[in-house]
């Protein structure tokens, strides 16, 4: 043979030789083996990768790395192997020139092509470090295979040299021991990690991920995730522990076919190894080789697998986090129109919930090609195994499709439906939360739980149908493994009766049909991961493809090229290209730098015309052109959740000298004054801790600092007095104001205004009917003239010309402030005020008490701390409480989960008999060539495997079952908990987080906690059977099993401790990317006039990777688990092999087949034990954090039962207040104090006073929004502290100054308990002006308001709240600030309304325009939360007090 003579000349020395590698006690390798196989394979596998790998690093340049001490000492090891390989080469010539012997070729061929492939593997460790290679996995396992390869021929050598001394030559052996030590040594270096490149992003990094920069060995091994998991096992992790993410996660993908292979070689390996134990005559030895050989195939395995899982969900990872980018860009360009089909709630869940469900999907997918691989890998063993018996099995397989099609399908409309219910409850739990207030303030929170707890009970029967699924194919699939076993083992011992099951068919087949089951029981799951993900995929085409706004509705020409800063020819335009037009025939044309008003009644189309003209409109016809920036101020706030300043300053450049000029124009300096940590105070979600007035000035503030050149202004004077009114008139808008040389557009009530405006237009039903100064359209005797004489009486104006638009904005935060004298030449220091939590928001924040006297100290020292307002969502810390697990199952009841544990033990105990019963049938004797009981034995089996199915359909579906009985337990007191919380909680707490634990958290307690308690109680059982038999089999392992179950504990909590924290730190992190979310949507229209959507899409963008950075580490800690109990897994494996192979004697082949068969799925099974037992403690989590509300504050009772009042109180509406005060917090100076009132039944009180007087306090402490904390107030002599709230608030009504509306039919919003006929709500409706508007409707009453009753203007939405007070008509009525977004005509009918309807109810107005309570009995002066005067509006004039100031302001005396 060709390498016989190769190795020595006369081919004395053969290749190979069986009888000295194979059949014998101490087996040895061929010296020609050895030179050539042994030094080729490391030589080859270099040389072959080396190509790949030197383009893959010219295309991955990561930088430049220094030479260092590492690189040097790899360098000069490198040399000096290739200079052995060539000593070896010159020693050959020289033997040959000086021997008569001729010396083999191989001597010279391989010390030659060894030397050379060191000589590569030198420079290409220069090479790695000219491409910022810190650790390369190529070269570890080219040193390791090199030494690999020497260690057989060190082995051969030493026992050459004990053998046959005088055969050594003296030179090669030297030169080969220098070789192996240089080999080790470069192994060793070759596993450490080089310094970080130059220049290398981790170096700027405060606290980067250490995955780039670790050695290969403890990336393929996650052992650089160590640190975090001490650390997490030594304290809870927090924020700060948490690496920055990697730039780019540059993860291998291992082809998963490799896999099989591998799993198919184990099982090779296991049928030599039954072999060997039936053949007596084998060398122990061969025994052994197999064991290790078992143990080696499966830890490569193991690393392969888990490398592949850590890429899968790295993929995943990264899908999640574009798909929210995708949904969250799309949200910020989605047209008006389809705004309205897509609700909040809906896109929250495409973002929560959707994104998930591609998540999962990335990391089975793969699934989908190789589980139907692995069952043809399987089945081909079979055959060769049991031969064409095999096709019974296959049989069965094909009939199982057609079932489990049919399921896939119904679970995919189960699916669809369920997300819609999804939607529309987290869109009403959106709105809830939105309008809470609304809620408590007319006690309607039941009506609305039970709206929550009918679509919650529809999601609820649709998960139960989905579980009776579920149970059925859980049914199918467990079963199918056995099914197949049965008609297998069936067909083969029937269809000859010469066919035996001996050990090795019956065990090796059943490896096989383990084999079988996972990616059997896999593909059901990913069948339906992949059902999940497709609705979610068509969920997401449907969002992603919605109409967008128009971009070039709106023209922006060039500076210079034109006269007019805003033109309009003939513009049409629609909310809805359905619809019909909001705007007809408009020509305007506005010169730069003039103010133009814009007047006309309640939805005569102002606010529509600024929209059109940011181009947040349809445009139909015409042609629309807006010269330069434009700045936007909308008519309703939009108030992110953010310091004061940062809401100024909107993300501009800071500039101290005109932030300062635009918070004195805007009147906002005494606010910050008052604010306890000034501009750096936090403000809530949607501006919770503001007054109206102070949210409108600081929306005002923003577009001002921005500096843009046209200025669209929504009515931005209606929510403040009349003076601050004036002040930011003329400093800011008017002639002589901050913008004198912009172009404003301001739409507003103000007639008073008017005279100073360069243009007016007057809008009539979407049209402009009149256009031309003040001057002229008064001269021309039209409408404008006419409605100017009707309200000009009302409109007397004191010479300085203050506005009509009266309002006073609520108190709240008390201040001991020396009264300022009212100088004209310090208008805004007359207490424009804030009120730190105003207009009736209950201030349950924050300063550290009062806001004394402010001495310029004190300012400086305002801690940003004092200005701290919403709790971020807090990570508990530390193991899960026991009483969270008993809370859960209580949710699913005692009886239920005794059931289902007695199922999961049945099953297991059916199914450990029907394997024994097995390895006894296998030992049955053979006699003529048959076995006698194989029918009973065929019997039994197939019984056992029936009942086995029966006990799986019990177990699956109690835990269904039980699982959304605990579901709906663990919502409907959810949300008891969250509707019983004061309306501090609700300031304090984002709505985000709330959003969160209904959406993530609920959607985890209701799909995923009941499937991973299914299968950790089946991994629980299998673990504890696999014990029970590899016990009974093999009594040495019984040393082993304890020790490494121990091992196993110390694992599996080492793990836990930093594996729970990261779910809980990941869960945290989640809320604000919600959070955010909500803000921007409600904020759209204003992000899009200030073209700040980069920036905001960037915020979004930075906290979806602040979230990845807690999930990432939590990804990679599941895969350093796997990979460590992986390996004591195969150690277990090895020893039950070990024993059996010491014990071969007295154990019987079926017993032997039965342990190693248990102990190959007690791997898998301990594994999947660890992994369930964690995933159980880290989603119950959800459970933790969904009962965290149970423990918080509550309000008081809602009703007492018996009823404390007859059902018809109050009958007079007598209102005595003694001695009362209330604070917002413990911490707080009282906010009103000692106020003592007597208000008669049917008196019309108005209540007035600046800014921070406490006039909506007054309010709170009648609803009892917020509790007394001094004296009482009680109503026809019943004291309103002893009523259950809603006996109090369902009796008394209040037309609140933010007019909220939900989702859902007019007559729902007039009416959510159904308790009126239609003929009432019409009446109503006539009686708020609003009977001709919704008899215009298609749908009238059925009219669906769309989300917050943006599909109605905010006048109209006013006369809505004054239609429910209408409706309820109690004896007393509260007006808070009720009329700010109407105009004169339609406040006076407001007015008259209550007048005429109200007759004999005692009504309690806090005034807006003083001219409205002139006529009313008595007026209340508040002043510093304390009574000024009390008496009739002409005493109090007639006494020239405080009143008489402000009726003198208002221009009214």
């Amino acid at each position: 043979m060709g390498l016989d003579r190769f190795c020595s000349p006369n081919s004395s020395e053969p290749f190979w030789d069986w009888s000295r590698s194979w059949n014998t006690s101490n087996p040895d390798l061929t010296p020609c083996f050895q030179n050539t196989v042994l030094v080729w394979v490391p030589c080859f596998y270099l040389w072959i990768c080396a190509p790949f790998y030197l383009m893959y690093m010219r295309s991955h340049n990561r930088g430049y790395i220094c030479m260092s001490h590492l690189n040097k000492a790899k360098t000069a090891v490198g040399f000096l192997l290739w200079i052995i390989c060539w000593l070896d080469v010159f020693y050959t010539f020289w033997e040959r020139s000086h021997s008569s012997n001729i010396t083999a070729a191989v001597h010279l061929v391989s010390p030659t092509l060894l030397g050379l492939t060191m000589l590569l593997a030198t420079l290409i460790v220069q090479y790695e470090r000219m491409k910022g290679v810190q650790s390369s996995g190529v070269m570890l396992i080219f040193w390791l295979l090199a030494l690999l390869c020497a260690t057989v021929t060190f082995r051969s050598k030493i026992l050459q040299a004990q053998d046959q001394p005088e055969s050594v030559s003296v030179w090669r052996y030297t030169t080969f021991y220098i070789y192996y030590t240089l080999l080790l040594l470069a192994l060793i270096l070759s596993g450490l990690s080089d310094q970080m490149p130059l220049f290398s992003q981790a170096v700027k990094d405060s606290n980067p991920c250490p995955e780039p920069g670790a050695s290969f060995l403890s990336r393929i091994t996650f052992w650089w995730i160590s640190g975090m998991m001490v650390s997490g096992y030594k304290r809870p992790l927090e924020e700060k522990d948490l690496w920055s993410l990697n730039p780019e996660d540059q993860s291998h993908c291992v082809v998963p076919q490799l896999l099989r292979r591998w799993s198919a070689e184990c099982h090779k390996v296991k049928r030599l190894l039954i072999k060997f134990v039936n053949d007596p005559d084998a060398p122990p030895w061969q025994g052994y080789f197999y064991t290790a050989l078992l143990f080696v195939c499966t830890c490569v395995q193991s690393l392969i697998l888990q490398r592949y899982f850590h890429v899968c969900f790295v993929s995943g990872m990264r899908l999640r986090t574009a798909v929210i980018g995708a949904v969250y860009r799309k949200a910020l360009v989605i047209s008006s129109a389809a705004r309205r089909t897509s609700t909040v709630g809906e896109i929250v869940n495409l973002m929560s919930v959707d994104a998930q469900r591609f998540m999962d999907l990335v990391t089975y997918i793969n699934m989908i090609w190789s589980a139907p691989l692995q069952v043809v890998l399987a089945l081909y063993f079979l055959w060769e195994n049991l031969g064409p018996s095999v096709l019974a099995g296959v049989a069965v397989m094909i009939l199982m499709v057609p079932v489990n099609a049919v399921i896939a399908m119904k679970t995919k409309t189960y699916q669809v439906a369920q997300m819609k219910n999804k939607d529309s409850r987290i869109k009403l739990m959106n709105e809830m939360l939105n309008g809470i207030k609304v809620l408590k303030l007319y006690a309607w929170e039941m009506a609305f739980r039970d709206k929550v707890s009918q679509i919650r009970e529809n999601e609820l029967q649709v998960l139960k149908k989905a579980a009776y699924l579920g149970a059925v194919s859980t049914f199918t699939w467990v079963c199918a493994p056995f099914l197949v076993a049965l008609s297998t083992f069936s067909v083969y011992v029937l269809s000859n009766d010469q066919n035996v099951l001996d050990a090795q068919k019956a065990f090796v087949s059943l490896a096989l049909f383990n084999i079988l089951r996972f990616p059997l029981n896999m593909l059901p799951m990913v069948i339906s991961s992949m059902v999940q993900a497709s609705v979610s995929l068509k969920r997401l085409r449907v969002f992603l493809s919605h109409e967008e706004l128009q971009e070039d509705s709106v023209e922006h020409p060039a500076a210079g090229c034109s006269a007019y800063s805003i033109s309009i020819e003939d513009g049409v335009f629609s909310w809805s290209r359905s619809e019909s037009p909001t705007l007809k025939r408009l020509n305007v044309r506005v010169p730069e730098g003039s103010l133009v008003a814009v007047v006309g009644h309640v939805g005569s189309g102002k606010s529509s015309l600024l929209s059109a003209l940011l181009g947040e409109m349809d445009k139909m016809e015409g042609s629309v052109a807006v010269k330069g920036s434009v700045a936007y101020v909308p008519q309703q706030a939009w108030i992110q959740n953010a310091t004061l300043k940062n809401n100024i300053i909107f993300g501009q450049k800071r500039k101290e000298s005109w932030y300062q000029r635009v918070v004195e124009a805007c009147a906002l300096q005494q606010d910050l004054d008052i604010l306890p940590a000034g501009d750096e105070t936090e403000i809530g979600e949607k501006g919770v801790n503001l007054s109206g007035g102070q949210k409108q000035r600081v929306s005002l503030a923003r577009a001002v600092y921005c500096d843009r050149s046209v200025y669209l202004l929504d009515d931005p004077l209606s929510a403040v007095d009349a003076h601050v009114g004036k002040h930011i008139f003329d400093q800011v808008i008017g002639p002589q104001g901050l913008l004198k040389d912009k172009t404003r557009i301001l739409v507003t009530h103000g007639l008073s205004y008017l005279p100073q405006a360069d243009l007016v237009l007057v809008m009539v039903d979407g049209e402009i009917t009149e256009i031309g100064s003040y001057l002229q359209l008064k001269e021309e005797e039209g409408a404008f003239a006419e409605f100017l004489r009707t309200y000009a009486s009302s409109e007397q104006t004191d010479g300085s010309g203050s506005s009509v638009s009266f309002k006073l904005t609520s108190p709240v935060f008390m201040t001991n402030q020396e009264p300022v004298p009212n100088s004209p030449s310090k208008p805004m220091e007359n207490g424009v005020g804030p009120g730190f939590t105003g207009s009736s928001q209950s201030a349950s924040n924050n300063s550290k008490g009062p806001a004394s006297e402010l001495n310029k100290e004190e300012k400086k020292s305002k801690s940003a701390e004092a200005g701290k307002l919403t709790d971020a969502d807090k990570a508990s810390t530390g193991r899960v409480k026991l009483s969270v697990f008993c809370s859960y199952l209580k949710a699913i009841g005692v009886l239920l989960s005794a059931i289902s544990l007695l199922f999961f033990l049945s099953h297991n105990l059916l199914s450990m008999f029907a394997n024994y019963w097995l390895s006894l049938w296998t030992d049955d004797p053979v006699v003529n060539g048959t076995q006698p009981d194989r029918l009973m034995r065929l019997g039994v089996y197939g019984g056992l495997g029936v009942s086995q199915g029966v006990a799986v359909f019990g177990y699956s579906l109690s835990v269904s079952i039980g699982g959304i009985l605990a579901s709906r337990f663990l919502h409907q007191s959810m949300l008891f908990d969250v509707l019983r919380s004061p309306m501090s909680f609700f300031e304090r707490t984002p709505s985000g987080n709330l959003v969160n634990r209904f959406a993530k958290e609920m959607d985890t307690i209701d799909s995923l906690i009941p499937m991973i308690l299914k299968m950790f109680m089946g991994s629980l059982f299998n673990v504890l059977g696999s014990c029970v038999i590899i016990l009974v089999a093999t009594p040495m392992v019984a040393f082993i099993i304890p020790f490494l179950g121990l091992l196993y504990f110390f694992v599996q909590r080492f793990y836990v401790a930093s594996s729970r924290q990261l779910k809980r730190l990941e869960s945290v992190s989640r809320s604000p990317i919600y959070t955010h979310f909500n803000e921007t949507l409600l904020g759209t229209s204003v992000i899009r006039a200030f073209g700040e959507q980069e920036r905001f899409i960037h915020e979004s963008d930075q906290r979806v990777d602040h979230n990845q950075k807690a999930y990432y580490p939590s990804i990679v800690a599941n895969r350093w688990l796997a990979i460590r109990l992986e390996f004591v897994g195969n150690c277990i494996v090895s020893f039950a092999a070990l024993f059996a192979v010491l014990a071969r004697e007295n154990l019987s082949p079926g017993i032997m087949g039965l342990s190693i068969s248990y102990a190959l799925q007690l791997t898998a099974s301990l594994t999947w034990l660890v992994r369930m037992s964690s995933d159980v403690e880290t989603n119950i989590v959800a459970v933790e954090r969904v009962k965290e509300y149970s423990d918080t504050e509550k309000e008081a009772e809602w009703r007492h039962e018996p009823p404390t009042v007859p059902p018809d109180w109050p009958t007079e509406g007598c209102i005595h207040i003694t001695n009362f005060g209330l604070r917002y917090r413990s911490d707080l100076d009282l906010a009103i104090r000692n106020i003592n009132v007597d208000i008669s039944g049917g008196e019309k009180v108005g209540i007035v006073g600046r800014t921070g007087a406490g006039k909506s306090s007054l309010t709170l402490g009648l609803f009892r929004i917020i509790e007394p904390a001094e004296g009482q107030i009680s109503i026809d002599g019943v004291d309103i502290a002893k009523l259950g709230l809603h006996e109090l608030r369902s009796r008394i009504t209040i037309i609140p100054q933010d007019p909220v509306l939900f989702s859902g039919t007019l007559r729902m919003n007039l009416d959510p308990f159904d308790s009126y006929s239609d003929e009432d709500i019409w009446k109503a409706l006539e009686f708020s002006h609003l009977k001709t508007f919704v008899s215009g409707l298609p749908d009238k009453l059925s009219h669906e308001c769309s989300e917050g009753g943006e599909n109605l203007s905010v006048g109209q939405r006013q006369l809505l709240c004054l239609a429910r007070a209408l409706l309820r008509k109690t004896k007393v009525l509260v007006l808070d600030e009720a009329t700010a977004a109407v105009d004169l005509e339609t406040d006076n009918l407001i007015q008259s309304t209550i007048r005429s309807q109200f007759e004999d109810c005692t009504v309690l107005t806090i005034a807006h325009r003083l001219n409205t309570i002139m006529d009313y009995t008595r007026v209340l002066v508040l002043d510093k939360g304390q009574m000024a005067e009390f008496d009739s509006p002409s005493s109090l004039i007639a006494q020239k007090g405080a009143f008489y100031r402000m009726a003198k302001d208002a221009g009214l005396i």
